[in-house]
């Protein structure tokens, strides 16, 4: 299902993506912070799904609460001149990165715990792998 909804989502970003009109520069900055605080979220969803502590609220709350406040402090950096919104980028793409780590693990875990299942399979049933060999 979730794998459904991650198509459908990237095939109306890339329709809409194609017809939509360019982002002037002046809000760029803006739409910039904004999608790194919801990549932010989005990876931290993913980990808290292989994690089994998904809570759909949560997602929801951090993906919109996170994407105003980061627009509220670049807005209050530009009127303040001054960069508030490199320390938003920092502590956002500091979260992906350990985000990313803990879905790696996750799956380089499954992966070794399946190649050591076949293993033991095949040191149990030698006869799977004489079958393997004369294929």
């Amino acid at each position: 299902m979730i794998y459904i909804a991650i198509i459908l989502g990237c095939i109306i970003g890339a329709i809409l993506g194609v017809n939509a009109p360019v982002i002037p520069y002046t809000y760029s900055s803006y739409l910039s912070i904004a999608i790194i605080a919801a990549l932010d979220t989005v990876f931290g969803g993913i980990a808290s799904v292989l994690k089994g502590n998904f809570d759909l609220k949560i997602f929801l709350s951090g993906f919109f609460g996170n994407s105003i406040l980061s627009i509220a402090l670049t807005y209050l950096g530009e009127k303040l001149n001054v960069d508030i919104y490199l320390a938003a980028i920092v502590v956002f793409v500091g979260r992906m990165f350990t985000n990313l780590a803990i879905i790696r693990r996750y799956y380089i875990d499954r992966w070794v715990n399946l190649i050591e299942k076949n293993k033991k399979n095949k040191d149990i049933n030698p006869e799977i792998e004489s079958k393997e060999d004369s294929n």
